[in-house]
């Protein structure tokens, strides 16, 4: 559906581009001075990096894709690019899927072996690398149905809570300080707990989405754990609308992909967006002041406590009143000036809300919106566009955060000029129209991506390549891990856990995925450092990456997270090999234990030498099977999730 426009004015019927019903003034709403893209607009100062988003993430996909297939040894299965229809097709991913394949003449990567989806499947759940055991138990297993079985089986895991609570995390900027408004210690607790129990719970993404935009209390208590998500709206150095305004920005950004109300709300499309999106294009100013209007009666105060033993210090609270309005009265702050519009020959100097298919609200202004937003045919869209980028390293549609609601619908043409935005859209909105009728469920989409023939492609493609390919999912993407999932590779691998301390929690946290942030742990400085050079961010100013550095490399080298882990000394897992007289066996348990695979013949014969130099006092057993260790983690695929 696309975006409406509504004015109490003389208004027309025309089909809108996007397959919904437009309601259109006779005369437009004259525009302002301070609706007009200026200096200090984004795409104004730099086109380039406006436009060319999408085509950044592909390339750099493609060029990680390359360079990962460089990087480690050929399988040498024998197994080729083969025509799409030798491929069991099982459900609606596969039937989209293979169909465009076949239609234009492309071939797709063989079928991952059990090594290589055993691990992808681990990784992508659950953060964490199977064992050697796990490994040789399903390699060996027999049954048909051992994928579906695993998928289940991690599906409800623990580990899996672990993972996606952190997932959830990173999309709602749960962290303890902001340069906004901070939530502090006890808020960012509340807020994770919020968090971890809606996904262990399995809550529907449409009842988050309603808990956190109408959320009210205090922000250190758990039934108001929801004004966390509020609380990170809060635009200082600037009058309430300034608030409003991000608010709206947050909600409709992560609920709805549409990220370019933060353009719209500076000023009009036209002469901005024109080269990115065909509804912001016509989108109006006043048409997302409208729909920021719905947070104008939410009042937003810190906590007048300011005892030191008093818990809420520092806290704040989320209330609604019974009156308030958008007023178009600024003249400072961090948007444009708002002036007075003229509608209809009258000049109005306040707006009420009205959400962007044209429906006013009714009733508390917040419930009326999140109602809109979880009813929005980009709610569904977002939601699995999301968890297709997570499942597949790229989205259907990018980038994830700027959506183009004309060019999404497959029933409708895009406007002229225009492309359909999703690589495949017929696919997305199949996928939109599940979420809905499994009431937005993450565990049964994920099953749905997880079990698709196309989920489980090899990452290997012995066949021409191309940037242009990518965005056929003809294989699977390399996912680069991040810094949780490398940090607890290490330590499950090695079977040394730390016990990082968590302010405000009584237990210790023994894996990286466990931390409610990427500032954690504070009190462990190496660990820190090791984490943070993998770019987690901070869920502030600094958005998580998949970027390679000297640094990261450094770290896996040299950090005491890896060197005091390969230790045989430490390592329980490590003195168990040195023990092992079997220098094959120790050599297909490394490769097992870290890499989740078996050893190429090269590895494999180096592995050997390096034991059989060994057992001198100037190199003793024990610092060969620690050097192979060290050297494992160093490798690129202990890197990857492919």
């Amino acid at each position: 559906m696309t975006a409406l426009r509504l004015y109490p004015i003389l208004m027309t019927l025309v089909l809108a581009a996007g397959g919904g019903i437009r309601l259109a003034v006779a005369a437009d709403v004259p525009p302002r001075a301070a609706d007009q893209p200026g200096a200090n607009c984004s795409y104004i100062a730099a086109p380039d990096s406006v436009v060319s988003q999408a085509t950044r993430v592909r390339r750099e996909i493609y060029e990680q894709a390359l360079a990962f297939a460089k990087a480690v040894p050929q399988r040498k299965t024998g197994r080729k690019p083969a025509a799409p229809s030798q491929f069991v097709r099982r459900n609606l991913i596969d039937q989209e899927i293979f169909q465009r394949l076949e239609a234009g003449g492309m071939l797709a990567a063989p079928l991952s072996g059990d090594e290589e989806f055993f691990r992808r499947i681990n990784l992508d759940l659950t953060g964490r690398i199977p064992s050697a055991e796990e490994m040789r138990a399903f390699v060996a297993d027999r049954s048909p149905r051992k994928r579906d079985a695993v998928i289940d089986r991690l599906l409800n895991s623990p580990e899996f809570v672990d993972k996606w609570t952190m997932w959830l995390g990173d999309l709602l900027q749960n962290s303890m300080a902001a340069t906004n408004r901070s939530q502090n210690q006890s808020g960012r607790n509340a807020f994770h707990e919020y968090i971890k129990s809606a996904i262990a719970d399995g809550k529907s993404w449409r009842a988050i989405a309603y808990d956190l935009i109408t959320a009210t209390g205090n922000n250190y208590d758990g039934n108001g754990a929801g004004v966390n998500f509020l609380l990170r709206g809060y635009a200082p150095m600037g009058p309430s609308q300034d608030t409003y305004d991000l608010l709206t920005v947050r909600a409709v950004t992560i609920f709805l992909g549409l990220g370019h109300y933060d353009c719209l709300l500076c000023h009009n499309g036209q002469g901005h967006l024109d080269a990115v999106s065909a509804w912001g294009t016509r989108s109006l100013r006043v048409e997302a002041e409208r729909m920021a209007a719905h947070f104008s009666r939410m009042n937003l105060a810190a906590y007048p406590g300011n005892d030191k033993a008093d818990f809420y210090k520092g806290s704040n609270l989320v209330l609604d009143r019974t009156n308030g309005d958008y007023l178009l009265n600024t003249k400072f702050g961090n948007r444009p000036d708002r002036t007075p519009i003229e509608v209809g020959g009258k000049e109005e100097k306040t707006l009420t809300p009205v959400y962007r298919d044209g429906t006013p609200a009714g009733g508390n202004w917040r419930v009326s919106f999140a109602l809109k937003v979880t009813q929005d045919p980009m709610f569904a869209r977002n939601f699995v566009n999301r968890l297709w980028k997570a499942m597949f390293n790229l989205a259907l549609a990018e980038p994830v955060d700027a959506l183009d609601p004309d060019r999404l619908d497959p029933a409708v043409e895009p406007p002229g000029g225009w492309d359909y935005q999703a690589s495949y859209p017929d696919l997305l909105e199949d996928l939109a129209q599940l979420a809905r009728e499994s009431d937005f469920n993450l565990r049964e989409m994920l099953r749905t991506m997880a079990q698709s023939t196309a989920y489980q492609l090899s990452s290997e493609y012995d066949g021409p390549w191309s940037i242009a390919k990518v965005s056929t999912f003809a294989r699977h993407l390399p996912r680069r891990l991040e810094a949780e999932e490398v940090h607890d590779a290490v330590v499950k691998a090695t079977g040394v856990s730390p016990a990082y301390t968590v302010g405000g929690w009584a237990q210790k946290v023994n894996w990286a995925m466990q931390l409610p942030e990427p500032a954690e742990p504070r009190t462990d400085g190496p660990a820190r450092a090791f984490l943070d050079s993998f770019d987690r961010g901070n869920r502030d100013t600094l958005p998580r990456t998949a970027s390679g550095s000297v640094l990261m490399w450094l770290n896996l080298m040299n950090s005491p997270v890896v060197n005091g882990r390969v230790n045989a000394k430490v390592s329980p897992y490590l003195a168990g090999l040195v023990a092992n007289p079997s220098n094959e066996a120790v050599v297909e348990d490394l490769f097992l234990t870290f890499l989740s695979r078996s050893p190429s013949e090269y590895e494999k014969t180096v592995a050997l030498r390096t034991l059989a130099n060994s057992g001198t006092r100037q190199y003793t057993r024990a610092a060969a099977v620690e050097d192979l260790a060290w050297a494992l983690i160093n490798k690129a695929d202990f890197l990857f999730s492919y």
